[in-house]
């Protein structure tokens, strides 16, 4: 079996990596998986290698900076580095890149607020509750605003859920 990279030399390193039920191998040569930083495996991201963004020793090799672009005082890693990735290279580049980082993350993805899903039994439990806390919300605001006819039946809506579902108090 081939080197995966180099497509030369034959592969004595085996890599697998099984992220959400799907499987990822990659195979190395010795030449390869020393160049990629493929020694220790415990520091080693099989994600990273197929990005192409290997180990640290591969954010010690990155090309200087722009002059005055922002980058990070531990990894070096450049805000461009970034905007072409879509990943920072340690921890602190969260905090030298806060800045500007909510701008380009809105840029990559659809919002700033991960949502996340929610299993479907859970979410049958969970819909009568917040919509107790939002009519709720919404019968508060009316009362404020003297507005007693939609309170009242803002007021009802609320009954009706509860008795529905009595463990949505």
């Amino acid at each position: 079996m081939l080197c995966s990279i180099c497509q030369k030399n034959e592969a004595k390193v085996h890599l697998t990596q099984i992220v959400d039920d799907k499987m990822q191998k990659i195979d190395l040569c010795e030449e390869c998986s020393k160049a990629k930083g493929v020694t220790d495996p415990a520091g080693f991201s099989l994600a990273d290698l197929l990005l192409g963004l290997g180990t640290s020793q591969e954010a010690e090799a990155r090309p200087a900076a722009k002059p005055g672009e922002l980058t990070c005082p531990t990894c070096g890693l450049a805000q461009s580095d970034f905007k072409k990735s879509g990943r920072f290279g340690c921890p602190q580049c969260y905090v030298t890149f806060a800045e500007g980082l909510p701008v380009m993350l809105k840029t990559m993805h659809r919002g700033l607020r991960h949502a996340g899903k929610v299993p479907q039994a859970f979410r049958v439990k969970r819909e009568p509750v917040d919509q107790i806390k939002l009519l709720s919300r919404r019968l508060e605001k009316a009362i404020e605003s003297e507005n007693f006819e939609e309170a009242a039946q803002l007021r009802d809506q609320i009954r009706a859920l509860k008795q529905q579902a009595p463990s949505a108090s």
